[in-house]
């Protein structure tokens, strides 16, 4: 087979393999939105589970997925931003910084559930926080942390070296080069991996389970972090798992719509400026 036929042949095995993972999705999305969009009112959004009666709503929840997500990202981003800094920009290679990234990817490589049962003995148990959303949010950072640094480390990575040279040579000093020149070129990486964690910690349920909680408050909004946090996905596994209301199926599906509909608004609520900005730092360089 000669080099012009194989090139066309892989090419081509890329497309099929892009067009059945779109499919996949697609029929996926589809079948998710039938079954759910029916059930989705404002009352179901904004209004109070029930337990026993048909009508009950997921409003509670909705708040506390995304209270606990805002909360987990305030604890993880500071630490992953600064983590992703150092390894980049100040370590060298050495003992310390080949354990910090051994470290990194081992904990990307924990399952969810372990990470459930350790924040439940340290923040439910040792700290005595019971099931609540701080004690939830301090776990799934946890689980946003490994994606985090390595996006950041790659991202600040990817900076021309130009740039830094540039700004250095202009009188700036190593940490003025790092927050005005190399962090807002590496802004649109960083943005990517922020989308992509936070659409795993929506979705998420192990850990949730394990240490916010499968109860909610009765007050929708309720700011306080020592109150229980089910979340949108610990309600729908909870329902459908042990549940006793006789529309669960009904619940369920909706749940699952508001949570598809919820994710992609959200990423494209990142990814739109992220765009931007990348379309304006290639017309910078030009």
């Amino acid at each position: 087979m000669s080099a012009k036929m194989f090139d066309k042949l892989a090419t081509a095995l890329m497309w099929i393999a892009g067009i059945i993972i779109l499919a996949i999705l697609v029929v996926f999305l589809l079948y998710m939105l039938v079954k759910g969009l029916p059930v989705l009112s404002w009352s179901f959004i904004t209004g109070q589970p029930s337990d026993m009666r048909v009508g009950g709503g997921v409003g509670p929840q909705f708040f506390n997925s995304f209270y606990i997500l805002f909360l987990s990202l305030a604890f993880s981003v500071p630490v992953a931003l600064g983590a992703g800094i150092y390894l980049a920009e100040y370590a060298n290679q050495n003992k310390i910084t080949d354990m910090i990234r051994l470290s990194t990817e081992s904990l990307a490589t924990v399952p969810s559930i372990v990470l459930g049962l350790f924040g439940m003995i340290i923040f439910v148990n040792i700290f005595k926080m019971g099931f609540s959303i701080i004690g939830g949010a301090l776990t799934l950072s946890l689980l946003n942390l490994p994606v985090l640094v390595r996006v950041t480390e790659e991202s600040i990575r990817t900076v021309p070296g130009q740039y830094k040279e540039a700004s250095l040579a202009l009188g700036a000093t190593k940490l003025q080069t790092i927050w005005n020149v190399v962090l807002p070129n590496a802004l649109p990486g960083i943005i990517t991996g922020l989308t992509l964690t936070a659409g795993r910690a929506l979705g998420e349920t192990a850990i949730l389970i394990f240490t916010a909680g499968t109860t909610v408050s009765r007050t929708l909004g309720d700011m306080d972090p020592m109150a229980a946090g089910e979340t949108l996905a610990v309600h729908m596994w909870y329902v459908m798992a042990v549940g006793l209301v006789p529309d669960r199926i009904d619940i369920a599906n909706g749940i699952g719509a508001l949570l598809i509909i919820t994710i992609l608004i959200f990423n494209l609520f990142f990814a739109i400026p992220g765009r931007i900005m990348r379309r304006r730092m290639a017309t910078a360089k030009h």
